[in-house]
């Protein structure tokens, strides 16, 4: 076993945060990368299905997670990723961790599955407030990103019991409603959960001046909330930060976007692609490394494996 080898041994198995190369290169891995409890439920879960339905189709409805792996994995698991709803179908259908409006979910039911809901608990959370501010009157605002499943979702179920129901990623966004949002007594606000808070202090800001009532639901998940302060405060003591995990992931591109305002920053999504970056990283003192809610520990491992391969 050669030193880099052994080195990692120790790195890993005595669960040191701050790790000192023999380089005098410093690698700190923030405590909170990786699965979440909502997709390591998801993924378990998903596969405890499978293994308890051998001879079923058991399917997902678009990516239960945003990582390309992990989503390999279930496909060589016999869990099969559906882009588009059949007509007709039979076996399992899980509901990804994003949610589904109830308009899908009856559609699922409709064509022959048997729907098993993976929602992120917390996802559900901010569909139940939703619900439940449209019921109250509250002209509803979902502070997201209007294509993504997980917004899809609320606004789905949101509509259900009123059409008052807009979303926003920007003040920009929001002042093309100003006049609509100015004629309601009361708006109420709920938070795509892998958003930032400074995407919502500003809409939070400029809805202050125009509404006559507020009411807002900071349904940030906590585990981002957590993800997002750790990674400033892992950026202000590196060089270099090292972002794991899918670009399509939400909450890891918000933890890239964070990193690169304080210092440099690369967005990776596996080990493989560390390869460009070998100059920043031969030349970086300090390493953080932070990861996505979805992208699971092996990754992690393999991108820290591959910068202590690097001189």
């Amino acid at each position: 076993m050669g030193l880099q080898e052994v080195n990692l041994y120790f790195r890993v198995h005595l669960k040191e945060d701050n790790f000192k190369l023999p380089n005098n290169k410093n690698i700190k891995i923030a405590k909170n990368a990786g699965f979440c409890y909502g997709v390591k439920r998801a993924v378990e879960t998903a596969k405890d299905i499978k293994a308890h339905n051998p001879d079923n189709n058991v399917y997902i409805l678009g990516e239960l997670i945003h990582n390309s792996q992990v989503i390999d994995d279930l496909s060589n698991f016999g869990i099969k990723t559906l882009t588009t709803l059949p007509d007709k179908g039979d076996g399992i259908c899980i509901i990804r961790t994003h949610g589904e409006s109830p308009e899908v979910i009856e559609q699922i039911k409709n064509a022959g599955f048997e729907p098993y809901d993976l929602t992120c608990p917390y996802v559900k959370a901010v569909q139940d407030k939703a619900v439940e501010l449209v019921k109250q009157g509250y002209f509803l605002v979902i502070v997201g990103k209007a294509q993504h499943p997980e917004v899809i979702g609320i606004k789905g179920n949101a509509q259900q019991f009123g059409d008052n129901v807009i979303v926003a990623a920007s003040v920009d966004e929001l002042k093309a409603h100003e006049q609509e949002l100015k004629n309601n007594k009361k708006i109420g606000v709920v938070v795509q959960t892998t958003q930032t808070y400074s995407t919502l202090l500003p809409i939070i800001e400029y809805l202050t001046t125009i509404a006559k009532e507020l009411h807002i639901s900071n349904t940030i998940c906590p585990s981002t909330r957590m993800r997002q302060t750790e990674a400033g405060s892992l950026a202000q003591e590196s060089d270099l930060m090292v972002v794991v995990g899918s670009k399509k992931s939400a909450n890891t591109t918000h933890l890239a976007d964070i990193s690169k305002k304080i210092t440099n920053t690369i967005h990776i999504e596996k080990s493989q692609d560390l390869e460009p970056y070998k100059n920043d990283i031969e030349n970086a003192l300090n390493i953080g490394i932070t990861a996505g809610a979805s992208t699971p520990q092996n990754i992690i491992d393999d991108v820290e494996k591959q910068i202590l391969m690097f001189k």
